[in-house]
């Protein structure tokens, strides 16, 4: 993941290749109207012949992009940035053989990542970041609790040691949960993650939102902790659940053959060889 204050200036592009670049990015900013981006975040995209979803929102921007030329893909993020002045822009790539998506989507909707609690200012309220090399201090600490703000078939993959598992089926169940559990709450800081960032930030805005001060979440999510980290404390226990044809990855971030989920009542089976 990177994280930068300037984008524009601090992003080192990469040479174009054989090789088709996915860029998964997202920020939460207020975008008063967000409509009035869509026509030029379209206009460059299909001007570079990038292909992918963009989510756009009063609460930010989220999307997941692709071209086998990397600096177009990372125009379009500075594009974004110009546009919506954001704090900080959370950036992943990964590099496939083939091309994933077979056109752009813009699609204007009421969340980034919905979680159905009413309008909450993420960029002002979100918690504090905790880097990934300072989490396995910060957890096993008797004054901090953890929270899984992933879904049950996610957590039955694996989670980290201790973490508390709301046993919810989708984000939007989350709300209804931290208020069930306040007494869980008293005189704790709360430390939150998931998987690549996105739902743990905008927990730690409700959290907040709610009345709680001390609240923080994993930087990057678990896929970035594990890349800088490689578990080397062992307090990540299992596998990490992502929704892509892997599955599952191991703490390796190698896909993990024969895995086995239940969500709801319908059992996904995951075998790569890759």
């Amino acid at each position: 993941m990177e994280k930068t204050d300037n984008y524009l200036d601090n992003t080192n592009l990469s040479k174009n290749t054989d090789s088709v670049a996915v860029l998964s990015f997202y920020s939460f900013v207020n975008i008063p109207e967000p409509e009035a981006l869509l026509p030029k975040i379209l206009l460059i995209t299909k001007k570079k012949y990038v292909k992918g979803t963009i989510i756009l929102a009063k609460e930010g921007f989220n999307g997941s992009i692709s071209s086998t030329a990397e600096d177009d893909l990372h125009l379009v993020i500075k594009t974004l940035q110009a546009l919506t002045n954001p704090k900080d822009i959370s950036v992943k790539v990964n590099y496939c053989n083939i091309q994933p998506f077979s056109k752009i989507k813009i699609k204007l909707k009421n969340e980034i990542v919905s979680m159905k609690a009413g309008e909450i200012d993420v960029e002002r309220l979100k918690g504090e970041y905790i880097e990934t090399t300072d989490w396995d201090k910060l957890i096993q600490r008797s004054d901090v609790i953890t929270v899984d703000t992933r879904n049950s078939y996610e957590v039955k993959a694996g989670t980290f040691e201790g973490a508390l598992d709301p046993h919810t089926e989708s984000f939007r169940e989350f709300p209804e949960w931290a208020k069930n559990n306040a007494k869980l709450f008293k005189n704790k800081k709360i430390a939150m993650f998931c998987t690549g960032g996105i739902r743990c930030e905008k927990s730690t805005a409700y959290m907040k939102a709610l009345g709680y001060n001390e609240v923080y979440h994993l930087k990057g999510g678990i896929l970035q902790y594990l890349e800088d980290t490689k578990n080397k404390n062992g307090v990540w226990k299992g596998n990490c659940f992502v929704f892509d044809d892997r599955g599952a990855v191991d703490s390796d971030l190698l896909p993990t053959e024969g895995y086995w989920v239940q969500k709801g009542q319908n059992a996904k089976s995951v075998s790569r060889n890759k």
